[in-house]
Parts: C-alpha cells; sequence; structure tokens
C-alpha cells in the first residue's frame, strides 16, 4: 500500500495562461511527490504577453474553501501567492494562526505548520500590478512574522522594504528582523553583484536560514520562456518542507527544480512559455537532471567562481579512487605506517592530540610515500602544509588536507586563501552531511566528498540522521567530485551493501582494529566485501532514483 503523501496548500492566483500561479505549483508539487490543494484567493486575465486584470475572490468565497479543506486535508505546509488585497490576506492570516494552535504542546508552530511566502507585486511578463503600499504593509505586519521561508527576487525585496540599493544580505537580514524564519532572495530576474564581479552565466540567490546563509549559484539557463519561476522555486520549497527538510535544504532542492524546469520550458503563445517541472529534475545531470548548485562560505562567493576550473574539474587537485575501495582512518602513525605496508592506497591521519603531531605527521608522510598512498591529514591543515615533502616518493603518492564543516566555516579570508594559494600541489577532502553542505563542498572545488554517517555511528555526538543507502545513492549521482562513504561501517556485510551504492571508496575505522601486526589479516575479508558490493552495483534509470530523505 502506499504512503499517503504530505499535503499542502497553495493560496494564489489562478493564471488563465496556466504558466504561473496555480498551474506552476501544480507541476511543482506533482515533481516532489506531494498532494496540492489549490486554493483561488484571485482570478486573472493574462496571457503570455501580460496580465490584463486581476480580481481578488471575495473573503468569504476563500474562507468556504479553506474551511472545506481543514475538515479533511489538512496541511503541512500553507504556500502563499498572489493574494490580490488586504481581506484575503487577513484571512489567511487567520487560518495559519487557527491551525498552528492546534499544535501539540511544546512542538515548534513551524514544524506544525510551515508557511511559504511569495510576495508577488507583478507579473514577470508585465501588465497590471497587483499590489500598492497598503498590501505590502500588510505583508510586512502580519505575514512577515509568521513566514517560515519569504522567497522574494531582488526587485520584490528592495520594493518590499522601500530601499532601492541595499546588498541582498542586507535585505534578508532586514526581512529575518522583521519576523521571517528563513529568507532567500533569487537572482534570475537581474545580476546582483558589482560591476566588478562577472555573474552573467550564473543565477546567485541569497540564502540566510537558521542553518546556512551564503550564495546559492547555479549556471543560467538559456531561454526566453521562463513564466512561473518564481511560483516553481516558492512552491518546491514548500513541498520540500512538507517531506520534513529544514529550510536551507528544501531550498537547495527547490534550486535544482527550478533549473530542470527552466531547461524543460516551451513555447506557448506569442510571450514568454512556461518551465515546466517534472519528477526527473533530482536524477543528476548523466540522467538529465539539473547541476547541483554550489553555495559560498559566509557572504562570499563558492571558491570555483573567482578561481575558475575547467569544467567538470575540481579546484583542487583531482582524486584517484583507491582500486580496493578502502579508505583507512587511523589514529597514529604506527597503525597508518602498517596500513599501508599492508597495501592500503588512500589513508587518513586522524590524530586528535596535539602533542607530537609534528612528528605523527612527518612518520606518516614517509610512510605514504614509500608506499605511494594518498594521505590525507584531518583537521590540521596549518601543520600539514608546514611539513616539506619527502624526496623522491613512488608514484601515486599525494598529500590531502580533510576538514569538516564546522572547520572550513572558521576560515579566516586569510585561511580561506592560503588554503586556495596550495590547491596546485593538495587534495582537499570536506565532510558533507546535508544537501546545503555538499552544495557547499562542491563549491569549493573539493577533490573528495565524505558522505556520511551512511549508518549510526557512536565514534561522533552528532544531530544527522544516518544517510543510508537512498542518500549516498544521491550524493554519488549529484557530487562533481568522487564520494567516500563514512559512518557506521563496521562488518563485511555493511562493506557489501554501501559498495553497491557506487561510491569511490568506504571508511573504515573501528573495522581495522588495533593491532598493527594483524592489520593485514583483517584487510583482505573487507576488500573482498567491497568487490562483491560493486558486482551487486545496479544502475537506476532517472525515474528509480530516489530522492534525498531528511538528514535533520
Amino acid at each position: 500500500m502506499r504512503m499517503r503523501p504530505p499535503i499542502i496548500w497553495s493560496i494564489a492566483g489562478l493564471d488563465t495562461a496556466g504558466g504561473a500561479g496555480l498551474s506552476a505549483d501544480q507541476r511543482a508539487a506533482d515533481a516532489l511527490g506531494v498532494h496540492l490543494c489549490p486554493v483561488v484567493a484571485c482570478l486573472t486575465a493574462q496571457n503570455s504577453q501580460g496580465v490584463e486584470a486581476i480580481f481578488p475572490v471575495e473573503p468569504e468565497q476563500l474562507e468556504a474553501q479553506l474551511d472545506a479543506l481543514s475538515r479533511d486535508l489538512p496541511p503541512r505546509v500553507i504556500k502563499t501567492g498572489l493574494l490580490g488585497n488586504i481581506a484575503v490576506i487577513e484571512v489567511v492570516v487567520r487560518w495559519i494562526d487557527k491551525l498552528r494552535a492546534q499544535a501539540p504542546e511544546g512542538l515548534d508552530a513551524h514544524q506544525h505548520l510551515a508557511v511559504v511566502v511569495d510576495p508577488v507585486w507583478r507579473a514577470s511578463a508585465g501588465g497590471a500590478g497587483f499590489s500598492n503600499e497598503a498590501i505590502r504593509e500588510a505583508y510586512r505586519a502580519h505575514l512577515l512574522p509568521r513566514a517560515t521561508v519569504v522567497t522574494p527576487n531582488r526587485i520584490e525585496a528592495q520594493t518590499w522594504l522601500g530601499h532601492t540599493d541595499a546588498p541582498l544580505p542586507a535585505l534578508a537580514r532586514q526581512l529575518r528582523s522583521q519576523g521571517a524564519r528563513s529568507v532567500v532572495i533569487t537572482g534570475g530576474d537581474t545580476p546582483v553583484l558589482p560591476a566588478s564581479h562577472d555573474d552573467s552565466g550564473w543565477c546567485l540567490d541569497w540564502v540566510d536560514t537558521p542553518h546556512a546563509h551564503g550564495w546559492l549559484c547555479a549556471p543560467r539557463v538559456d531561454t526566453p520562456h521562463h513564466h512561473g519561476t518564481g511560483c516553481t522555486f516558492a512552491t518546491g520549497v514548500a513541498a520540500a518542507l512538507a517531506h520534513g527538510h529544514v529550510e536551507a535544504d528544501a531550498v537547495v532542492l527547490a534550486s535544482l527544480l527550478t533549473r530542470h524546469a527552466l531547461m524543460q520550458a516551451r513555447e506557448a503563445g506569442q510571450g514568454s512559455g512556461p518551465v515546466v517541472a517534472q519528477a526527473g529534475f533530482a536524477a543528476g545531470v548523466a540522467a538529465g537532471g539539473a547541476p547541483l548548485p554550489w553555495l559560498g562560505i559566509g557572504e562570499a562567493l563558492p571558491w570555483l567562481l573567482p578561481d575558475g576550473a575547467p569544467p567538470g574539474s575540481p579546484l583542487f587537485r583531482a582524486h584517484q579512487a583507491p582500486a580496493d575501495g578502502l579508505y583507512g582512518i587511523l589514529p597514529d602513525a604506527d597503525l597508518l605506517g602498517a596500513a599501508v605496508q599492508a597495501g592500503l592506497r588512500c589513508v587518513q591521519l586522524r590524530h586528535k592530540p596535539a602533542e607530537g603531531l609534528d612528528a605523527e605527521l612527518r612518520r606518516s608522510l614517509q610512510a605514504c610515500a614509500e608506499a605511494g598512498a594518498t594521505l590525507f591529514v584531518n583537521d590540521h591543515w596549518r601543520a600539514a602544509l608546514a611539513q616539506p615533502l619527502p624526496e623522491r616518493p613512488r608514484p601515486g603518492f599525494q598529500l590531502g588536507l580533510h576538514l569538516g564543516q564546522e572547520d572550513l566555516l572558521a576560515l579566516t579570508p586569510d585561511d580561506q586563501a592560503l588554503l586556495r594559494s596550495q590547491r596546485h600541489r593538495i587534495q582537499l577532502g570536506l565532510s558533507s552531511h546535508s544537501l546545503w553542505e555538499l552544495a557547499r563542498a562542491a563549491g569549493c572545488g573539493a577533490s573528495l566528498i565524505a558522505c556520511g554517517p551512511v549508518q549510526p555511528t557512536t565514534t561522533k555526538d552528532m544531530p544527522w540522521q544516518p544517510q543510508g543507502e537512498v542518500n549516498l545513492r544521491w550524493w554519488v549521482a549529484h557530487s562533481p567530485a568522487p564520494v567516500v562513504a563514512i559512518g557506521g561501517l563496521l562488518s563485511e556485510g555493511d562493506l557489501t551493501r554501501f559498495a553497491a551504492c557506487g561510491p569511490a571508496a568506504l571508511c573504515v575505522v573501528r573495522a581495522l582494529g588495533t593491532d598493527a601486526a594483524r592489520l593485514g589479516d583483517r584487510l583482505a575479508p573487507l576488500r573482498d566485501a567491497v568487490a562483491a558490493g560493486r558486482r551487486l552495483a545496479t544502475h537506476h534509470a532517472a525515474t528509480d532514483l530516489a530522492p534525498p530523505h531528511p538528514v535533520l
């Protein structure tokens, strides 16, 4: 028996041209597998060339629609689009409060009922305007304080706040200060950066959520048909929230959805045609899906944008996956040396104490140089860069640095510049536990991206839900760099199951044991398990790749 899909209400306008409004919302909801209840707040007379007139429904008509739905199809998320007048806004606000009042005690209001507000001031195709200052003030006073996410474009955000030249990060902070929990200011309408930056080939959205903020960047889609883009994006956010994703991950999914809808846009009428959201949006580029967007660090662009790299290449040195599919994580140079002598060709030194670090690094570097192995150094990136590399290493030796996302965010601008200056001599591995962290790792041009924890683990206390096989497959399909699976891989059976998902390597920590003399004996069954999983690997069609499940 199939599970019931989550329910969202879209309270928006009916576009007679079928491009935007409830028509676009329905396509986006279907693509993300949610049940959309289309609530008409405003009728329009429009075609592909513009809007000729709008007709807000009577408050009692809107009230009747919402009352009927509430008794049979209560929503997980309400998304608002074109509302038309203050009376309609007041009805929507009353229903948000009424539904949130039914939340169980102690449950956050946004978890019980998320609200996505798309402030539609006018149609992109032109024609009659949809708002005035009184309506915008009603949005500021009543909808902003209740919004889980607001999704204005740059011009809408500036109009909303009365600023014409404030940068997007400042506009987003002001919108959050007025009550919105998360803000995405989309930049598809016009370039958003100073003339000194060439962002002409990119769509840059500014994201500001409790979990992440920064520039979310994706290639512009060269098409004259973009009617319904904003509606598609906002409904994509709402649908992802309905599935349980937090705002930052919902925005990444909505970006993929919108990019793919633009790729599938079609001509209809004499003006701009509609974007067409489809279920294959998240299948990965190789299967016809949209490219993963890149997320920057702080208010800086993703490293790949200003530094540049050949298409499809990492910014740092490329990683060559180990033939046996094993990535060994060792606590000291003794065990690491035994591991490479036993044949491991990709290892990480995870030496936590600061005492004796330089000696551990020197011994580990020498052991890997003599074996022709790749050495990743966890956390201690400055100390690793300060070490002289061994002379005349065997072919295959490379130095890599591995950073967690917290370490990445803690880098100062000078730290970032130093790391980037070394990109031609080192590999960079980055951890990722969520879609936004995957997008950030991709934007940094990482050589290797870790997906974890794939299973419950006790080696680290972390808030993340296990990724499982579904999310690991998704990481492999969407990451521009090789993916390594990490977390809870303790047995041969674990390795076989997750090797079938297609990662470049699987991290082994406790599975290696702590006895250097027996390490070689332990490697043989682990290698056999990985090989068995690779033989079982299946190649999923675009429609077979399941969307990622929530991780928080």
